[in-house]
């Protein structure tokens, strides 16, 4: 355990260039990064297996131990942390100094035969909406505002985006569409209230194609809109506008082809699709760990080539594409400080306290990713028709 301390408060030390990181532990006090650095963030150390744990897996080794209780923060926050960490890029940087990277080497072989001894059992949760009704907008809507004004609400921040993306698409009285990927059908929802359009969405969840439907029936919609419980690959019809928030990322690369191609049947000779997506703006896109195990299993985060590839592949002219990552901070902002202050209303037999820290570790994550990491949220606006007129500015 103390050559891991010892490894992790050098490594610290050496790559942490614009902040202060204090550690207590052991009845002792470490400072490591830069002295007087901002902000400050001070951590608990309760169990010193937290050092060998964040060395040898990364993210995932300080989730779990974040999980198991092995460490608090008791100045600054969580995200604060984590954002320092992916800001500094220690990652690489340690990759690319000898020394430090043998030792790191070291403590994970070591750590890999100790692991031999522990028992970790990953739970699988049924997840209610109760846990999200703890942190989302009454729509349910689970991907990325928009902010138009510093302070707006989670409520704000949603309708921002939904009518974003209805300008985006074009949407109009008489337009019929489909949105891949649906939800709880908030998209088409407020398509038909303020845009006059009919449309369909699909999803494979049977409790969101339920609820949304019951939601539509109770807003008198349901001769203009319906939820169908279905895959995309069993997409028919033709649609004026197509859209799809927050799917693409949890297709298997090899289902990229298939989907594009279907939208591009699916697609009306003069319609407008809208692909929004979690997104890597690097040259890898391994999705983090942590995610990958507790959170979205089987994820992945686009990169724009990938996307640009199937659409010109399809024929389907790009018109626009945006970035609207720094709009996951207010909307990851606004759903950590909700579940953290409704978590207590949630069943403790179904959740239990380190599901509770788990899943308030994930959305510190968001938070931290959305200002310090290279991910990206793309909205990808394209077309059939190569020649259609174009507006001079965007929405």
């Amino acid at each position: 355990m103390a050559l891991a301390r010892e490894v992790f408060l050098r490594i610290l030390n050496h790559h942490v260039t614009d902040a202060t990181v204090r550690l207590l532990s052991g009845g002792q006090t470490f400072l490591a990064g830069v002295a007087g650095g901002t902000p400050t963030v001070t951590l608990r150390i309760q169990d010193e297996r937290f050092f060998a744990r964040v060395l040898s897996q990364g993210n995932l080794g300080m989730g779990e131990a974040y999980m198991d209780g092995d460490f608090s923060v008791e100045e600054g926050t969580l995200h604060e942390l984590l954002a320092i960490l992916l800001r500094n890029r220690l990652d690489r940087k340690v990759r690319g100094d000898l020394r430090t990277a043998l030792q790191v080497v070291r403590v994970q072989a070591v750590n890999l035969l100790a692991s031999r001894q522990w028992r970790f059992v990953q739970h699988h949760y049924d997840l209610g909406d109760d846990l999200f009704e703890s942190f989302l907008d009454e729509t349910m809507t689970y991907s990325c505002g928009y902010e138009q004004t510093p302070g707006d609400t989670l409520e704000q921040l949603q309708q921002n985006k939904l009518h974003r993306i209805c300008r985006k698409l074009e949407m109009k009285q008489g337009d019929h569409v489909l949105d891949i990927g649906c939800g709880f059908g908030g998209l088409l929802l407020h398509a038909a209230r303020h845009y006059g359009v009919t449309g369909v969405g699909i999803t494979n969840s049977r409790r969101h194609c339920e609820r949304g439907n019951e939601n539509i029936a109770r807003q008198g919609l349901s001769s203009r809109i319906r939820l169908e419980l279905r895959d995309h690959t069993t997409l028919r019809g033709r649609f004026d506008k197509i859209v799809s928030v927050g799917m693409m990322e949890h297709l298997p690369r090899k289902e990229y082809s298939r989907y594009f191609t279907l939208i591009s049947r699916a697609l009306a000779p003069q319609g407008l699709g809208l692909v929004h997506a979690v997104g890597a703006n690097a040259p890898t896109n391994d999705h983090d760990p942590f995610i990958q195990k507790y959170i979205f299993p089987g994820s992945g985060q686009v990169k724009l080539s990938e996307m640009a590839t199937h659409l010109e592949q399809q024929q389907l002219a790009i018109r626009d594409v945006e970035n609207i990552i720094r709009h996951y901070y207010p909307t990851a902002k606004h759903w950590l400080t909700r579940f953290l202050q409704n978590q207590g209303r949630l069943e403790p037999t179904r959740y239990d306290k380190t599901f509770m820290r788990m899943w308030e570790y994930y959305l510190q994550c968001c938070v931290a990713a959305a200002v310090a990491s290279d991910a990206a949220v793309y909205q990808v606006l394209f077309t059939k028709d190569y020649t259609a007129p174009m507006p001079m500015h965007r929405v």
